[in-house]
C-alpha cells in the first residue's frame, strides 16, 4: 500500500492528465474555421460648395512698409467680401520673408503674402466676388467640392452599401462551403475621398474688368471599406 503522500501525489497527477486530455479534446471539438473578408462601396457626392483662395503678395524695402500695403489690400478685400452674405470669407496663411541680393547674404527687401479663403454654395455670387477681388489680388486656387453635410450624407450611404456588400460576400462564401456563418469581427473605415481637382490659376493680378471665373459643379467620390472575419458553423 502506498504511503499517504505518495498516494495523493499519484492521484493528483492522474487527475491532471485526464483534465489535460479532456481540454485537448474540447479544443479540437470547438475549433472553427474563420475567413477574413473585405468589401468596399463608393458614392457620388455633388460638388455644391465653391472654394477659392485669393492672395496678395508685395515686396518692399522694410517689413513695416510691406505689412502696411498688404493689410490695406486685405482690409479692402474684406470690406468688399462683406457685401456678399452668401460668401463665407476668412483669413488664410500670412507669411513674411527676406529678399536677398545677388550675393545671397545681404537683405535688400522684404516680401509678404497674405491669403483669403472663400466658400459659398452660391456659385454666381462667388464668381462675381472673385471678379471684383481680382482687381487687386490674384487667385491661386478655385474649384468645387462637397459641402461637409453633403459629404457626410454620401459617406453614410456608402457605409450602408459597404456593409451590405460584406454580407453578400459572407453569404456567398459560406453557401459555397455548405455552411452557415456568424460575424466575429467587423471594421469600418473611410477608404478614400476623390475630390474634383482644383486648378491652379496663373499667379497674376487681373484687371478690374476681368471676367468672373467660371465654375462647374460636377461630383466627387467618397468611399467606405468594410473588413471583418466570419466564422463558419456546422
Amino acid at each position: 500500500m502506498l504511503p499517504t503522500s505518495r498516494y495523493l501525489t499519484a492521484l493528483f497527477l492522474a487527475g491532471a492528465l485526464i483534465a489535460g486530455h479532456a481540454s485537448a479534446e474540447e479544443a479540437v471539438a470547438t475549433r472553427s474555421t474563420t475567413i477574413d473578408l473585405n468589401a468596399e462601396a463608393l458614392r457620388a457626392a455633388p460638388n455644391d460648395l465653391a472654394v477659392a483662395t485669393a492672395y496678395i503678395e508685395i515686396t518692399d524695402i522694410s517689413p513695416a512698409a510691406v505689412a502696411r500695403d498688404v493689410n490695406k489690400v486685405i482690409a479692402a478685400a474684406l470690406d468688399t467680401a462683406g457685401r456678399y452674405d452668401q460668401v463665407k470669407t476668412q483669413s488664410g496663411n500670412t507669411q513674411t520673408w527676406p529678399v536677398y541680393g545677388k550675393n545671397g547674404r545681404q537683405i535688400e527687401g522684404w516680401r509678404m503674402r497674405s491669403e483669403l479663403r472663400l466658400e459659398s454654395r452660391d456659385v454666381a455670387a462667388m464668381s462675381e466676388l472673385l471678379g471684383k477681388l481680382q482687381a487687386t489680388m490674384a487667385v491661386s486656387q478655385i474649384g468645387m467640392e462637397p459641402a461637409p453635410e453633403t459629404r457626410r450624407k454620401a459617406l453614410d450611404e456608402a457605409t450602408v452599401d459597404a456593409i451590405r456588400a460584406f454580407e453578400q460576400r459572407a453569404k456567398l462564401v459560406s453557401a459555397t462551403l455548405g455552411k452557415s456563418y456568424r460575424i466575429r469581427h467587423l471594421g469600418i473605415g473611410e477608404s478614400g475621398f476623390r475630390p474634383q481637382p482644383m486648378p491652379r490659376m496663373r499667379a497674376a493680378v487681373m484687371s478690374a474688368e476681368a471676367a468672373p471665373a467660371p465654375l462647374e459643379a460636377g461630383e466627387s467620390e467618397v468611399g467606405v471599406s468594410v473588413s471583418g472575419t466570419i466564422e463558419l458553423l456546422d
